[in-house]
């Protein structure tokens, strides 16, 4: 029996999604930019499913730029803003960015750039006072991300925006986990640059966009030919992006059916595993759990491991005996060259540097049933009684 609940890392392709690049691939494979009769036939095709993700985040088609994916929307939308200044000026960021944003930004600071990094709290939320107060009269670009990926914490990003757009900075929102899992409305939500990726919702891999308000200024980080706007020049990749569109379309007409059903199974994960001593959830006492769920991402729970040494015993080993027993999950803290790091987001949120070793997440989807719950429940209480030792009371 195999369980994939991995769902925030990426997606299966959807067999609707599949058609539409089979189709772009044997009928459709002309350059989009060709005046000619092969190259209008794949134009017809990228803009399609440019008017099909404007929908889903209800914006004019236009808006939206084709990317590669989620990472590139967040350095054109960072450096596509910098780069129109001759000096470093100021910018923000939240202390729980994705590292498609903070590791821009860190270059950026080499640079000269001011950055600041606006602290959350145990639950991983920015508060919008520290927004108001870390302001300065250069800040030109503030970039706060919508839903962590990680802990899977969303941010009050209607009160973020308000607040950067009145005091004139470029706000940016990384959106990736939130698009076709809760209601994006660019006619009211106050962001001026938001990020989306294909394969985060059921579309390809090698495909996202970048949602540009109109009448907001950026510069390229690829120079050529001029397409999508002149701000991402390049043959567009047709396959991917017509599959991008069908996921989109999709994923709009089932959310009001798919995004409670994928809260009900989230919520009754967390019940579940409510009496496991070996396991925490992340950023949130037992109590206060169904509160925090408000503002959660619909398909995500996060924990760590109380008892967890760092070494023999962490997220990584967890994610490693899971998959043994047929279970996708995946850990929060990097590896690099064989050497574990703590999660930075979690070191962030005020968690120690070994239980920030001890994270994990498990994230829902479309093929996700209770049943599949239940025998993940089983088997990783059955491994954290292996591996554990008696839990310590270890705490953030």
């Amino acid at each position: 029996m195999q369980i994939y609940l991995d769902y925030s890392a990426t997606t299966p392709t959807r067999p609707e999604a599949i058609a539409a690049m089979q189709a772009a691939l044997s009928e459709q494979w002309g350059n989009p930019s060709s005046l000619h009769v092969w190259g209008q036939r794949a134009a017809i095709v990228v803009e399609r499913a440019r008017v099909q993700v404007a929908r889903l985040i209800n914006a004019p088609a236009e808006s939206i730029v084709f990317t590669a994916g989620g990472t590139e929307a967040d350095n054109l939308a960072i450096m596509g803003v910098v780069r129109q200044y001759a000096t470093p000026q100021h910018m923000i960021i939240s202390s729980v960015e994705h590292s498609a944003i903070a590791e821009p930004v860190r270059w950026l600071e080499q640079l000269g750039w001011q950055v600041t990094r606006l602290p959350v709290d145990a639950q991983g939320r920015v508060n919008s006072l520290d927004l108001r107060a870390a302001l300065q009269e250069n800040t030109v670009l503030v970039s706060i991300i919508y839903g962590q990926s990680e802990v899977g914490t969303l941010q009050p990003i209607q009160a973020l925006g308000t607040i950067a757009r009145a005091h004139g900075a470029v706000f940016h929102t990384d959106a990736v986990q939130v698009a076709g899992r809760l209601p994006l409305d660019m006619q009211q939500l106050p962001v001026d640059l938001l990020s989306l990726s294909s394969h985060k919702l059921y579309g390809p891999q090698g495909a996202g966009a970048l949602y540009v308000r109109p009448g907001v200024t950026l510069l390229p980080l690829v120079s050529g030919g001029g397409q999508e706007a002149k701000l991402r020049s390049g043959t567009q990749a047709v396959p991917a992006i017509a599959g991008f569109g069908v996921a989109a379309e999709l994923a709009m007409q089932e959310m009001a059916i798919e995004t409670p059903r994928l809260m009900h199974l989230r919520d009754y994960l967390f019940e579940q595993l409510a009496d496991v001593p070996g396991l925490l959830p992340t950023g949130v006492s037992g109590a206060a759990l169904k509160t925090a769920s408000a503002s959660r991402l619909p398909h995500h729970a996060s924990f760590y491991l109380p008892s967890a040494d760092g070494e023999t015993l962490n997220g990584k080993t967890l994610v490693r005996q899971m998959n043994l027993a047929g279970i996708g999950i995946s850990a929060g803290s990097a590896c690099h060259s064989g050497k574990l790091s703590p999660s930075p987001i979690l070191q962030a949120m005020g968690y120690s540097d070994r239980a920030a070793k001890a994270g994990i997440r498990l994230t829902l989807g479309r093929q996700t049933i209770a049943a599949d719950i239940d025998w993940t429940v089983m088997v990783l209480k059955q491994v954290l009684a292996r591996l554990a030792p008696e839990p310590s009371l270890l705490r953030i």
